[in-house]
């Protein structure tokens, strides 16, 4: 671990106005290894049971990998990809036991003790890094609206209230492989923030109030902000919220 910061954390979950928590998070400290962290987000979808089993699996599966994974000798951005693939051929075969299709996005990062950090994500949970109040770089989500984005068709500020913003063009569960977007950060900074969320919280915000909360706030105040402000913006509509939150406070002195 880098001697110029220590990590602060928070973990954030809420039913939202739905009738079910579908959405699952976990922060992971590593068995052995000091200073290596796993934040995971996984919104899951397909029914009562099917959506929660699905968010279930996610979990497991980077649980279990994580539980295997060694800084020193393995390979961070294999890890995650390898929680994508097994926690997608999990969910698929439970789908044949339950009533609805199960499906999950995912968005988890990685802080190794060395200082690097990787992530990856698939469907529209997101990941974003922060320097302060100033975001460095975020996910792009796997979804429709976003493809319309990308084309020049339609805005950031139209995508978030586009009719069809739910649909996903790739998750974990479905007939196709998911889609594996992977990021490495080389360096750690004092200052550097990491969130991770489901789209009931993102939805909500543009990145400079993301930014301006995460910089002024600690992880837990953030925390109860973020998901305070999404419950008041959703009007009694809003979805599960879930995110994760990880800080790189500058040591004193």
């Amino acid at each position: 671990m880098s001697k110029g910061y220590r990590l602060t954390a928070s973990t954030g979950i809420h039913k939202g106005d739905r009738e079910y928590q579908q959405d699952q998070i976990a922060l992971l400290s590593h068995p052995r290894v000091t200073g290596c962290v796993l934040g995971v987000v996984a919104d899951g979808m397909g029914g009562r049971s099917g959506g929660r089993k699905a968010s279930d699996q996610v979990m497991l599966t980077a649980k279990q990998l994580f539980e295997r994974y060694s800084p020193d000798h393995d390979d961070a951005p294999s890890m995650l990809k390898q929680v994508v693939q097994e926690a997608h051929i999990v969910i698929k075969l439970t789908a044949i036991s339950s009533e609805q299709e199960p499906h999950s996005t995912i968005a988890a990062f990685l802080i190794n003790p060395a200082g690097d950090c990787h992530w990856v994500h698939a469907g529209d949970s997101r990941v974003y890094h922060f320097h302060g109040s100033k975001l460095i770089r975020r996910t792009m989500d796997h979804s429709y609206v976003q493809t319309l984005v990308d084309k020049g068709e339609i805005t950031e500020e139209e995508a978030n209230v586009h009719p069809q913003s739910n649909i996903l063009m790739g998750c974990l569960g479905t007939e196709d492989d998911p889609p594996v977007d992977v990021h490495m950060i080389p360096l750690l900074r004092p200052g550097d923030v990491l969130m991770a969320c489901s789209d009931g919280v993102w939805h909500y915000f543009s990145s400079n109030e993301l930014g301006s909360v995460l910089s002024s706030l600690s992880p837990r105040e953030a925390t109860e902000f973020l998901i305070d402000k999404a419950r008041s913006r959703g009007r009694g509509g809003g979805d599960n919220l879930s995110l994760v939150i990880v800080k790189l406070e500058p040591l004193d002195g």
